[in-house]
């Protein structure tokens, strides 16, 4: 299995530190909104990533963390006037409700900064003795000079960078691209108290400090959008490198921006949509295989037709899961049928998973096992084992690894009809024994205990279970 390290700039063996555990840190959201569609490729590009080194059967420890302190986020407070903890609170409940649509599994933990605001200054206090950060006039900022490595990860050099946009421009800083560790208290700010006086952090410190407190000193993968590698994961390896004296990070997974109109989808420029907002006009299948269908690290264009297209695909991948459901409820376990060997179709989706995490390609065995299939049953009959197999290549790929899908779902929605329809059944019946049409209203009860369903009638009306 290899991985395409963005440190490295090449891809690599996976080999993780102490396996079969696998540590892995997702930059979650600043809690100061709801998050776009843009921020939902990452979220769920990890979740496949996390899924796939699952069912390797690595001991996956996944940890996304949530800023509910920023700029951003006391700017929205001011705005509503209201407080930063109500606003943090709200959009933080708001995450975990589209996350869920959105199909995703659960972090381990979802740390919070305000949590560890302790653990952040004793990291800020650790690069202070090494002379590494300064303290000025309660403002902590890193000296990136005191830092060998600084750009080694986004590839820039400090002698060619000049102060961005994203990078505060102080007189207090030795040098423009310092940044800051530490943030001295403005009037009506949340603040705590420290070796510097009040204050809260900055930014980058939160990742640093969270990872490896829930994750330890070196972690194996640290993923995020391409939009962080600089200054974020930059300033983060700084920062717990430059601290620690150890590798930070093994492996750096970064997601491709996704676009509107070949133009970056962002808030700053106004050009986004909310998760939220798109899955009110599509299902989570056709979102998860639309960006299934393009590798992880490449960019990606927005629209609604291509979500529409999407869900025709998703479309054909679950008429035959129903299918396969079906055949196997009429076979009897004792049926001598015809058998396939679909051992190819594992080793084609292992094999581009494989090589750092193809969905594409994945994508496309399943579709060729789609086709395949259903050609099969249109022509013969396939014994019940050889059924659940299919099934279960389904379940593993297209529903554990990739979410496309989900049986359980599909189950709970068929099993609902079906109880539906037998309530209406009852109701019918109901209404011929009204009418005294006593004959096919036994007929109906007879009928329905052939076919497993038991009706009892009881002075509140009918009801009815399932011979087991």
């Amino acid at each position: 299995m290899q991985i395409y390290n963005t440190l490295t700039k090449k891809k690599e063996d996976f080999v993780p530190l102490n396996p079969p555990v696998v540590t892995m840190y997702m930059c979650g959201p600043t809690v100061y909104d709801y998050f776009h569609i843009g921020n939902a490729r990452s979220f769920i590009m990890s979740d496949i990533v996390r899924r796939y080194l699952d069912y390797k059967g690595y001991q996956v420890k996944f940890i996304m963390n949530l800023t509910d302190i920023e700029d951003k986020i006391i700017r929205k407070a001011n705005e509503q006037k209201t407080s930063a903890q109500s606003v943090s609170e709200f959009y933080t409940n708001a995450f975990f409700e589209d996350l869920k649509k959105l199909r995703v599994k659960k972090a381990d933990f979802y740390p919070k900064a305000t949590a560890h605001v302790e653990d952040m200054i004793e990291l800020i206090y650790e690069l202070e003795q090494k002379g590494i950060a300064y303290n000025v006039n309660g403002d902590v900022y890193y000296d990136i000079t005191k830092f060998s490595e600084y750009g080694k990860l986004s590839g820039k050099k400090i002698e060619e960078l000049e102060a961005g946009s994203r990078v505060e421009i102080s007189d207090q800083k030795r040098n423009p691209l310092d940044f800051a560790l530490w943030k001295k208290a403005k009037e009506g700010e949340p603040s705590w108290d420290s070796p510097w006086g009040k204050g809260r952090p900055g930014w980058h410190i939160e990742c640093s400090a969270m990872s490896q407190k829930h994750l330890g000193e070196t972690i194996d993968i640290h993923a995020g959008g391409n939009d962080l590698i600089f200054p974020h994961h930059e300033n983060e390896i700084a920062q717990s490198e430059g601290a620690k004296s150890k590798q930070f990070v093994r492996y750096w997974i970064h997601f491709g921006f996704l676009n509107i109109q070949n133009e970056k989808m962002s808030k700053s420029l106004g050009n986004f949509f909310t998760a939220r907002d798109v899955l009110a006009r599509h299902s989570v299948e056709a979102i998860r295989l639309f960006f299934s269908q393009t590798h992880y690290r490449g960019p990606l264009n927005f629209s609604d037709e291509l979500l529409e297209a999407a869900q025709k695909g998703v479309d054909k991948i679950i008429n035959l899961a129903q299918r396969l459901n079906e055949e196997i409820l009429k076979k009897d376990d004792n049926e001598n049928e015809k058998e396939i060997d679909i051992q190819n179709f594992v080793k084609d989706f292992e094999a581009a998973m494989d090589d750092d995490f193809n969905t594409p390609q994945a994508v496309a065995v399943i579709f060729d096992f789609v086709k395949e299939v259903n050609k099969i049953l249109d022509q013969t009959s396939l014994s019940k084992s050889t059924l659940i197999e299919l099934k279960n290549f389904l379940k593993k790929t297209a529903d554990d690894v990739l979410g496309i899908i989900s049986f359980e779902e599909l189950e709970s929605a068929n099993k609902s009809i079906e109880d539906d329809l037998i309530k209406l059944i009852i109701d019918l019946r109901d209404q011929l024994k009204k009418e005294k049409n006593y004959q096919l209203a036994d007929k109906i009860r007879n009928s329905l205990n052939e076919l497993g369903i038991i009706l009892q009638d009881g002075k509140s009306g009918t009801s009815y279970k399932k011979k087991i």
